[in-house]
């Protein structure tokens, strides 16, 4: 569950990035937080991620008061959200596998458990004949959806998907909206970041949209206008 209340965040520039932001997600939804670039999308991520404290206002990530948060709770955190980036952030020297694997060791993930658990997320997302693969031997569409099994494998409740498809063909980013889809469907709260109209109109989904960092309009009935 996450939970923001009048949440403000100005930086040391002097920017006001957001301004009394409002918003709750339930366990289980699958929303899209859209708006133009300086609308205050990122910043709501780097909130939601501990790696910034609001200036002002209440944000609750699964449990965690990020406000007050201890420096040593923020991996326990995070290890309840799982981030997508557009540019994938694959270690180009290890395979599919490997890759994701790596992101159960470094929480300190038995063998037993990584082996058991690491072919089942590759299967989830197509890709289990892939996991001998290097990187650059896979189609980007291919690349992102190792992203998303890396974001998986820790079991999440959350999936933040930052501009998933931004390095996409428009049927690859089809392709990966219906992924991100499924795994909704299985239970995981699934919050994608996207300026993508066009995809975003293709979903019936809730629509956060927001711009000069307040939320404009929060519903089901469509995507905001704006001009880039």
């Amino acid at each position: 569950m996450i939970d923001l209340v009048n949440v403000t965040k100005t930086y040391e520039t002097g920017t006001h990035a957001l301004n009394g932001i409002d918003m709750h997600i339930d366990d289980g939804e699958f929303v899209f937080l859209v708006g133009e670039s300086g609308s205050g999308k990122s910043t709501i991520i780097k909130l939601l991620t501990g790696e910034l404290k609001p200036t002002s206002g209440s944000i609750m990530v699964n449990g965690f008061q990020v406000e007050n948060i201890r420096r040593s709770k923020v991996p326990h955190m995070r290890r309840t959200l799982g981030i997508i980036f557009q540019d994938f952030r694959l270690i180009d020297n290890m395979t599919v596998y490997e890759n994701v694997a790596f992101a159960m060791r470094v929480v300190g993930a038995k063998n037993r458990e990584i082996k058991n658990r690491v072919p089942y997320v590759l299967e989830l997302v197509g890709l289990e004949n892939k996991g001998r693969r290097l990187p650059n031997e896979l189609s980007g569409g291919e690349q992102q959806r190792v992203a998303i099994a890396r974001a998986l494998v820790n079991n999440p409740r959350m999936i933040i998907a930052d501009e998933p498809t931004g390095n996409l063909d428009p049927a690859r980013s089809f392709e990966i909206m219906l992924l991100l889809e499924q795994i909704n469907a299985l239970g995981t709260t699934v919050m994608v970041v996207t300026h993508e109209k066009g995809l975003v109109d293709r979903f019936t989904k809730r629509v956060v949209a927001i711009s000069q960092g307040k939320v404009i309009s929060d519903g089901m009935d469509g995507y905001y206008n704006y001009e880039e």
